[in-house]
């Protein structure tokens, strides 16, 4: 047992050790780019040196103790689901830059007649329901932590199309790198309005702090326990925000 502690603590030193190397070569990359774009948004210490190393260690370290579970899943949804196993979608990420975003599918490709698809709720089947009560379909995630495209906390990266139906102060919430959890993720999920989500984004933006962050993954551990804000009060998912002043509509 101590030789087993010896060696995750050997490895946890190292995998942090890469994120701050990782994390100094971002910075530079991150500070000639908002030089030449004129952009600027003030870090704190956290945020600025120790943020994205303990994301990179934390995440590395997940992707290898979680690896028989990413593959049970992986195996079980294509059983239930079909290929492709994992489901990709772009989507904007810190400084609306856009990445490819990776989760198990939890839905079917089930069409009508004329090839479309049908609504989410007649694509979404028990087995899926299950993964997103769970959260276990936002577990590859961890990969895009891990290349820098996420966080593990920060605002939700949400549709492409959404970019132009923010107003000034929602999209604050593109300042930072998108995360696996956040603010409105803890504050009711899917069972708050889009304006209450984007107020918590943005609140989270303007202070970052170690403590903070840490209070957010413990509520988030207990907000998928208890299960609780899965789905919107009209619908199995979450109705498309369709702009400040927009009524949203259910695709």
């Amino acid at each position: 047992m101590k030789r087993f502690i010896k060696i995750a603590a050997a490895f946890g030193a190292a995998a942090l050790s890469l994120g701050f190397i990782v994390s100094l070569i971002e910075n530079k990359t991150t500070q000639r780019q908002n030089n030449k774009a004129g952009s600027h948004h003030p870090f704190g210490v956290y945020e600025k040196y120790f943020k994205r190393p303990i994301d990179f260690a934390l995440s590395l370290i997940a992707i290898i103790l979680l690896a028989p579970i990413l593959l049970v899943t992986g195996i079980m949804v294509r059983v239930q689901l079909g290929a492709p196993v994992l489901f990709l979608q772009e989507r904007p990420g810190k400084d609306e830059k856009i990445f490819k975003l990776y989760k198990f599918r939890s839905m079917t490709d089930t069409r009508d007649e004329e090839g479309n698809l049908l609504s989410d709720e007649q694509r979404l089947p028990a087995f899926g329901e299950r993964l997103r009560a769970t959260s276990l379909d936002e577990l590859p995630e961890l990969i895009n932590i891990l290349k820098g495209d996420m966080a593990i906390v920060g605002p939700r990266p949400l549709l492409v199309e959404y970019l132009p139906r923010y107003n000034e102060r929602q999209s604050k919430r593109h300042w930072v790198r998108p995360g696996l959890t956040g603010r409105a993720q803890v504050k009711g999920r899917n069972g708050i309005t889009w304006e209450e989500k984007f107020e918590e984004d943005v609140k989270y933006v303007e202070k970052i702090t170690f403590w903070g962050d840490c209070k957010i993954v413990f509520q988030t551990v207990a907000v998928v326990l208890g299960q609780k804000g899965v789905a919107s009060d009209t619908s199995v998912t979450m109705e498309h925000f369709m702009g400040n002043g927009a009524e949203t509509v259910i695709e």
